[in-house]
């Protein structure tokens, strides 16, 4: 990664040979932070307020206030296509899917030339990502972490719950997959305890230490609910609906849930292809899943998945 203030960020691969290979389980290189070192091109055209709330500015630099990382697990990865990504900070074996490809720490953004940049790391790596090249299937997931400068863990998760009921809507058939069960609820760990039945049950307010929908962790939150990526698109569209519940539970932490999911509405059009009535459907769930969230009241359009 480099930057001038003539181009602005320019992402590069480190050089490194481990970052091209496949390591053992849990033996990939260390993720590096591509959210710093930006300059004023890369977020030229940002409206006002976002460059206030998404966007920080810091010794002649910008930096991005969110981060976001994503894991893409894999049956088998395409031929000759293992090599050092600027999007991956290294692969490794997995022990549920059988690879795993882990991004670097990347900024998240809003709309204009800085996320563009994101976007073209992605497309470079459709190789990998795509299904069509490296296919996956149904025990594979897509673990997505997000943060927040100033923010640890607990802080995050405890805005973030307030309008996660469309991660639950999106990947509600994962709920009952025993490494994303626990805690479906996001709430805070002693409460979450006190109301599972013992350790290991699975159950609508089961407790597990790790596998968990969304697992808080020091200054990060790891949503590992989320399905398999099988496309670029649909990373990128990903990306989008994280930085809009990042962005909205943060830096409007009194918004209503109605007013967020309007403001994803067109993500999740997109999502389906421009089926409006699909949407409509995952975003009558997400309200179903937030009262769920924050009341524990469990409608009987959600029943099934709970």
């Amino acid at each position: 990664m480099r930057a001038t203030a003539s181009t602005g960020v320019v992402y590069t691969t480190t050089g490194e040979t481990r970052r091209g290979q496949i390591a053992g389980y849990h033996s990939k290189p260390q993720p590096n932070f591509l959210n710093k070192t930006a300059h004023r091109v890369d977020v030229a055209g940002l409206k006002a307020i976002e460059q206030r709330t998404a966007i920080k500015f810091e010794g002649g630099e910008y930096e991005s206030k969110f981060t976001i990382g994503f894991e893409v697990e894999k049956n088998q990865l395409s031929r000759n296509a293992v090599r050092e990504y600027e999007l991956f900070c290294g692969f490794e074996t997995d022990s549920s899917c059988g690879y795993e490809a882990v991004t670097h720490i990347l900024p998240l953004l809003p709309a204009g030339q800085w996320r563009t940049k994101v976007y073209d790391m992605m497309h470079k790596a459709e190789r990998i990502i795509d299904d069509s090249h490296s296919p996956s299937d149904r025990r594979c997931g897509g673990h997505i972490t997000i943060g927040c400068d100033g923010l640890n863990g607990v802080e995050l998760n405890a805005l973030v719950r307030k309008n996660a009921g469309i991660i639950l809507a999106l990947f509600r058939k994962r709920l009952k997959n025993t490494y994303c069960g626990a805690n479906r609820r996001l709430q805070p760990e002693y409460e979450s305890r006190y109301n599972s039945y013992d350790g290991y049950h699975y159950g609508s307010t089961g407790w597990h230490h790790k596998y968990q929908t969304a697992l808080v962790k020091s200054y990060c939150l790891e949503f590992r609910i989320p399905s398999k990526f099988e496309s670029v698109k649909q990373m990128m569209r990903r990306y989008e609906l994280f930085y809009e519940l990042t962005n909205y539970s943060v830096n409007n932490p009194r918004g209503t849930h109605e007013k967020f999911l309007k403001t994803i509405t067109p993500i999740i059009v997109s999502m389906y292809n421009g089926d409006t009535a699909k949407a409509e459907e995952i975003l009558k769930l997400a309200r179903h899943f937030q009262k769920f969230i924050v009341k524990g009241e469990i409608h009987q359009d959600i029943a099934m998945y709970l």
